[in-house]
């Protein structure tokens, strides 16, 4: 299984295409999962991670009408893609627009599974995130 880690800043094509940091391209050859980020991002999976969090949902336990609406919501929202020859990915229009991505992007790895960001947010996002991981580490250390 691949770990993705690393920020990569590109600029999205007239086409909403994006390129995939060539570290990523091999891991994602078989296609990529595109989905709405809890936050105001695009989160990318690999087909098998995809699979992962796919049984994990089915095996949760839920009741069949909070089942169904998890599923709407996740798999409904959902988008199936592959990089193109020039090791780019298109980002379909629902998600720019859940991302408010325009022009200037930011692809981070995020252990499983890649991210995409506006620029903007993505510079936001990462200073809360790094001041809450360092306050995290610390309460590891004192317990």
């Amino acid at each position: 299984m691949p770990t993705f880690y690393g920020e990569f800043d590109y600029k999205i094509d007239d086409k909403g295409r994006v390129p995939i940091p060539p570290r990523f391209r091999n891991a994602l050859k078989d296609g990529v999962v595109l989905t709405p980020g809890a936050e105001k991002c695009i989160t990318a999976y690999t087909i098998p991670e995809w699979r992962k969090v796919s049984e994990k949902l089915t095996g949760s336990g839920l009741s069949r009408s909070k089942m169904r609406r998890l599923s709407r919501a996740i798999f409904g929202t959902a988008f199936s893609t592959k990089i193109d020859n020039q090791g780019r990915i298109a980002l379909p229009a629902p998600l720019r627009e859940h991302a408010e991505i325009v022009e200037e992007v930011v692809i981070t790895g995020a252990n499983t599974y890649l991210e995409i960001w506006n620029k903007v947010h993505w510079e936001e996002e990462k200073e809360i995130s790094q001041e809450q991981a360092w306050q995290i580490i610390e309460s590891l250390e004192n317990s």
